[in-house]
């Protein structure tokens, strides 16, 4: 069981890279998102399933690791970019926007995504990027409305 728990909270192993696991996450949330992104139930019913595995698998990882939220634990990350399009009319422009500008949040953690860190186990996990993922749509929505090319 805990090479299974390992495994999705790692991303697939993709946690385990010395260099930018939780980009690496990120990438592998927007592939996901590719895969859904037309069929809105499925899009709707791979973000509840993302956050409450997340939810669950992290809190028995971190136990695991035997470590408060390890870098190794990337689906947060996964959730956090899958959830960073719902309701957002998207085009190239926008997805490579929306992806680094979820990248800059949840590297910056503005408020409150820091404080979210110190709730305990997968709630602590999962909430900041969670709320990088909220932060991120928020500013796409606004862009996509504004009168400029990207959001056509």
């Amino acid at each position: 069981m805990k090479t299974v728990i390992k495994l999705i909270a790692s991303g697939l192993y993709l946690g385990n890279s010395p260099f930018a696991p939780g980009t690496l996450g990120s990438a592998l949330g927007l592939l996901i998102f590719f895969q859904v992104k037309d069929f809105f139930v499925a899009y709707l019913s791979v973000c509840a399933l993302l956050v409450i595995m997340g939810l669950l698998v992290s809190s028995e990882a971190e136990k695991i690791y035997a470590q408060k939220d390890p870098r190794r634990i990337v689906i947060d990350e996964i959730a956090g970019m899958v959830m960073v399009f719902l309701g957002v009319k998207t085009n190239l422009w926008i997805i490579i926007l929306g992806f680094i500008i979820y990248r800059i949040f949840d590297i910056a953690k503005p408020f409150p995504v820091k404080e979210s860190e110190r709730l305990k186990g997968g709630l602590g996990i999962m909430a900041d990027d969670l709320i990088c993922a909220l932060y991120t749509n928020i500013i796409l929505q606004v862009l996509i409305r504004l009168p400029l090319k990207i959001g056509s």
